[in-house]
């Protein structure tokens, strides 16, 4: 027996799955060259940026250049500290 409930879906069924399964963010393997790696990383660290980080910012920036950004993708979090609240 499966951990899974066997009755109907509560948040609106297979659609809003599909929906779902396409906003997780996805893994991707990469092999690069050692030397192009250690640029990225250096640029990274410049720009105050993990190296993973940089590679979507220049992926999201090739794509919007070349207009093929998808209209249904999400901003780039934010990431590091957040904001000083005033007060």
């Amino acid at each position: 027996m499966s951990a899974r409930s066997e009755g109907p879906p509560e948040d609106g069924g297979p659609e809003q799955e599909r929906r779902r399964a396409r906003r997780e963010r996805r893994q991707v393997l990469l092999r690069l060259d050692p030397a192009v790696h250690d640029a990225l990383a250096k640029w990274a660290a410049d720009e105050l940026r993990s190296t993973n980080a940089q590679i979507d910012y220049l992926l999201r920036r090739a794509l919007a250049e070349a207009g093929r950004m998808p209209r249904d993708a999400r901003p780039q979090p934010r990431r590091g500290r957040p904001p000083r609240s005033e007060g």
